[in-house]
C-alpha cells in the first residue's frame, strides 16, 4: 500500500475523536571504504507509520500514540486500535490544543515517495579512486563512508490536513592515516553534486604533513581556533538545550534567577546571530512541525504548524527559545518551533588560513567528539579532542599536539569570542547521526579550557 494510502485508510477506520497519521517511507544507499579501497555499498529501504489518536476528555484531550515499521495494509486497523486502547488509558495531554487545520493542500500528496540508490554517488566514486592512489603513493590509507537517506512523510489530519515532505539527507566522512597520524574531514550534502572529494583528501594530506612534527603541551587555558564543525557541535547542543519549557521551569542554563528566561538578555561578547530557516539554501528541511511523539519540546498537536525563520541568538542577544504552543501560551513568549537546520554569522568574515595567518601562538582544533553534560544549569560540557590538534606560532602551523579533554559550556564560550569567520556549510562530527544541516564560522577564543591532557591516540 502507498504511504497515502496507509494515511488515508487509517484516518477512515479512526473511531477517535480526533486522528493524526504520518507515514514516512525512506531510501538510504551507502558506500564504505578501507585502507584506499571501496568494500562495501547497498540500498535499504524502510516504512514507519505513526498513528496518534485523541479522546476527548472532561477536563481536556487525552493522546494515544503508536508507531510501527513495515504495517501492511491488513495491519493497519490493528496500528488503529492500539492507538485507541493507549489514549483510552492515559490522562488528558497538558499540551492539548485544536488540530492545525488551516495549512495550504500539498503538493505533490499522491506522487510517489522520493527515492535513491546507488547512481547517487556515481561522481564521488571515481573521485575516491583518485584519492585512494595518491594516498597509497604517500604512504596513507583512507577510511570513510558515504551515506544518503531520501524520506518522504506524508502527514493527514482528520482536520483535513494532507501535508508532504521529502527529506533528502546526505554525508561524506573521511579519513586519512598515516605517519603524521590521523586526520578527519566530513561534509554533509542533499545529494553528492557539491561534493569535492580531491579537495577533501587534498586538506588531509595536509594536515598528515602538519603532524610529521609532534609538539607534547600540557592542560591550560590556551588561545583556540575551533573550525565550523567543531562549532557546530558545540551550537547544536546549546540549539538543543534551549527548550523554552525547561527554561521557565529553572532547569537550564536559559533560565533566569528568580523565574522566567532569559530571553533579552546579552550572550555573547561579539554581535553573532544563531537562526534557523526550513528554506535555507542547500540546507532546506521541513517548513512544517512533525511531531510523531510530544515531549517537554514537541508536541503532537502542532503537527502541520508552519514554520519560518526564527533568530535564537540576535546579534549576541538571546531572542528565541524552542516553543510549542503550549510552552509559548506558558512562557508569553512568541511561538517559535524547533527547524532541522542551524547557522552561524557574525561579524569579520576571514576564512580558516586568514585566521590561522594572524594567530602568533594558539591551537587549532580539528574536531570534538565524545560530549557529554556535567551540568545544565551553566551548560558545561566535557568531551575530547580528535583526529588532529596542532599548534601555530607566528601564522604557520608548526606540529601536532597531544589531544586534550576540554571543559566548556558554549554558553560561556560565546561570551569569551574575540574573531568569528567566514561562515560555510559543515558536517557536525558528534552529531552527525542526528543533525547534519548546518553552517558555522570558524570561531576564535582566548582561553579555550583544555582541562586535562587526553591518552587517546
Amino acid at each position: 500500500m502507498r504511504p497515502q494510502e496507509a494515511v488515508e485508510r487509517a484516518l477512515a477506520l479512526s473511531r477517535a475523536d480526533d486522528c493524526i497519521v504520518i507515514a514516512d517511507e525512506s531510501t538510504t544507499a551507502n558506500l564504505r571504504w578501507a585502507g584506499n579501497t571501496l568494500t562495501t555499498n547497498g540500498v535499504t529501504r524502510s516504512t514507519r507509520l505513526t498513528v496518534i489518536a485523541l479522546r476527548r476528555t472532561g477536563d481536556g484531550v487525552a493522546a494515544g500514540v503508536v508507531s510501527r515499521s513495515a504495517v501492511a495494509a491488513d495491519g493497519i486497523e490493528d496500528l488503529v486500535r492500539a492507538a485507541e486502547a493507549d489514549a483510552a488509558g492515559n490522562e488528558a495531554a497538558e499540551d492539548a490544543a485544536p488540530l492545525i487545520a488551516d495549512a495550504p493542500a500539498a503538493t505533490g500528496w499522491d506522487d510517489p515517495p522520493a527515492e535513491t540508490g546507488i547512481g547517487v554517488f556515481e561522481g564521488v566514486a571515481p573521485a575516491l579512486g583518485e584519492a585512494f592512489a595518491a594516498a597509497e603513493s604517500a604512504g596513507n590509507r583512507l577510511y570513510g563512508f558515504a551515506n544518503h537517506v531520501q524520506t518522504s512523510t506524508y502527514l493527514g489530519t482528520s482536520a483535513g490536513l494532507r501535508l508532504r515532505h521529502d527529506q533528502p539527507t546526505g554525508l561524506l566522512e573521511l579519513n586519512a592515516k598515516g605517519a603524521g597520524g590521523s586526520a578527519w574531514t566530513g561534509v554533509g550534502t542533499r545529494d553528492f553534486a557539491d561534493v569535492d572529494v580531491p579537495g577533501l583528501a587534498a586538506g588531509l594530506a595536509r594536515r598528515l604533513d602538519w603532524g610529521s612534527r609532534r609538539v607534547d603541551l600540557p592542560a591550560g587555558r590556551y588561545e583556540t581556533i575551533l573550525p565550523p564543525s567543531a562549532v557546530a557541535d558545540l551550537m547544536i547542543y546549546l540549539y538543543w538545550s534551549a527548550g523554552a519549557q525547561d527554561a521557565a521551569d529553572g532547569r537550564t542554563v536559559f533560565s533566569a534567577p528568580g523565574g522566567g528566561t532569559r530571553v533579552g538578555e546579552k550572550l555573547a561578547g561579539l554581535p553573532v546571530t544563531l537562526s534557523s530557516d526550513p528554506a535555507a539554501p542547500g540546507l532546506e528541511c521541513a517548513p512544517f512541525v512533525v511531531a510523531h511523539a510530544s515531549s517537554r519540546d514537541a508536541s503532537v498537536f502542532d503537527n502541520g504548524l508552519a514554520l519560518g525563520t526564527t533568530d535564537w541568538i540576535t546579534d549576541g542577544t538571546l531572542t528565541s527559545l524552542t516553543q510549542t504552543r503550549h510552552s509559548a501560551e506558558r512562557t508569553g513568549l512568541p511561538l517559535t518551533p524547533s527547524i532541522d537546520n542551524l547557522s552561524m554569522t557574525g561579524p569579520g568574515g576571514a576564512s580558516l588560513d586568514e585566521m590561522i595567518a594572524r594567530t602568533e601562538r594558539g591551537l587549532l582544533l580539528t574536531c570534538l567528539w565524545y560530549i557529554r553534560e556535567v551540568d545544565p544549569q551553566s551548560l558545561l560540557l566535557t568531551g575530547l579532542t580528535r583526529d588532529g590538534v596542532y599548534l601555530v606560532e607566528n601564522g604557520e602551523v608548526v606540529g601536532a599536539v597531544n589531544n586534550f579533554r576540554f571543559n566548556e559550556s558554549p554558553v560561556d564560550l560565546l561570551s569569551r569570542l574575540t574573531e568569528v569567520g567566514e561562515t560555510v556549510p559543515t558536517l557536525p562530527r558528534e552529531w552527525s547521526d542526528y543533525f547534519t544541516r548546518a553552517a558555522m564560522p570558524a570561531l576564535r577564543v582566548a582561553d579555550f579550557n583544555m582541562s586535562t591532557v587526553s591518552q587517546a591516540s
